[in-house]
């Protein structure tokens, strides 16, 4: 299984965000020193080009992103301050998913150990994203023929708005968020189907919501790939999630996942999305798990 990683690239960040960036190479080192993933391959991809990013994002935004031109306001709502590291680092973020993209046609699954960009619209970031590396891949895909319809799954705490406003009108995309209803964004962009939980949902409700949303995309919609966004935030212990579900939950959560992919026969391309633990070994923790159940899945698929 091949697993793409851009967390060597440097972001000179605020003491405010080195703690939740940390995360992407503590989980590196621990698949890295797993003795289950010896025959896995940890891959630097390589970075979006302008005329990749271009399929989804405005080649203007796209430009001054690369020169470093947006405005104070454009800065303040992705949250990072801009720096070349940031720009390179964004740029292999998207490759990971295009990479690990093409790797699933072939292979069933690959993994992005960062990604799960979901708030950047065509025209501007959000919420510490600045490209939207799953639509940009799916479009990479779509130009070359390989795949025609491709479904979102987005399991993130946060609602996917920025991949909703792509998604939006075309019918070779369909996205699906399930999310915390009172949480960030908090002015949402309708998707193709949203599930919003209320704060304090537990394992039960959270996995119903889930089966029910699988059920739903069964009957509405027959993809090509999936892009699954595992995000570790729906945790219990998480400080921006307040969903509470336990790592038992999220367990399920992934095992259904791979369980539709396996009855549909569909290859996955999967990215860890958001985690915001107290504890970092939390969030590694779970990340960690949904990569085992990717290997199981390759192994079972190979």
């Amino acid at each position: 299984m091949k697993i793409f990683y851009s967390d060597t690239f440097e972001l000179p960040l605020p003491d405010k965000h080195r703690f939740p960036m940390a995360k992407y190479r503590r989980l590196r080192h621990r698949i890295a020193d797993s003795p289950d993933f010896l025959q896995a391959e940890l891959l630097v991809p390589a970075g979006a080009t302008n005329e990749q990013l271009a399929l989804v994002h405005d080649p203007h935004y796209v430009d001054r992103v690369i020169q470093g031109q947006l405005t104070d306001l454009e800065i303040r709502r992705i949250g990072f301050p801009w720096s070349l590291g940031l720009m390179e680092r964004s740029r292999r973020s998207v490759g990971a998913s295009i990479e690990a993209a093409q790797r699933a046609l072939q292979e069933s699954v690959s993994v992005n150990l960062a990604g799960g960009t979901h708030h950047a619209f065509p025209d501007a970031g959000q919420g510490y994203c600045v490209f939207n590396d799953a639509a940009v891949a799916a479009r990479v895909l779509q130009q070359t023929d390989k795949v025609k319809n491709v479904l979102f799954i987005d399991l993130d705490v946060h609602q996917g708005n920025g991949t909703a406003a792509i998604a939006h009108s075309d019918p070779t995309l369909f996205s699906f968020s399930m999310h915390c209803e009172k949480n960030f964004p908090f002015r949402k962009t309708q998707g193709d189907l949203d599930i919003p939980l209320p704060p304090h949902t537990g394992d039960a409700e959270f996995l119903r919501g889930l089966m029910q949303g699988l059920k739903t995309i069964e009957q509405q919609f027959e993809p090509d790939l999936v892009f699954y966004l595992a995000g570790a935030d729906p945790y219990a212990g998480d400080r921006l999630g307040q969903l509470d579900v336990s790592k038992t939950g999220l367990r399920q959560r992934d095992e259904m996942v791979f369980q539709f992919c396996t009855r549909h026969n569909l290859p996955i391309a999967v990215a860890m999305a958001g985690g915001y633990a107290p504890d970092i070994d939390d969030i590694v923790d779970i990340h960690f798990a949904t990569v085992c159940r990717a290997l199981k899945h390759h192994q079972m698929n190979v």
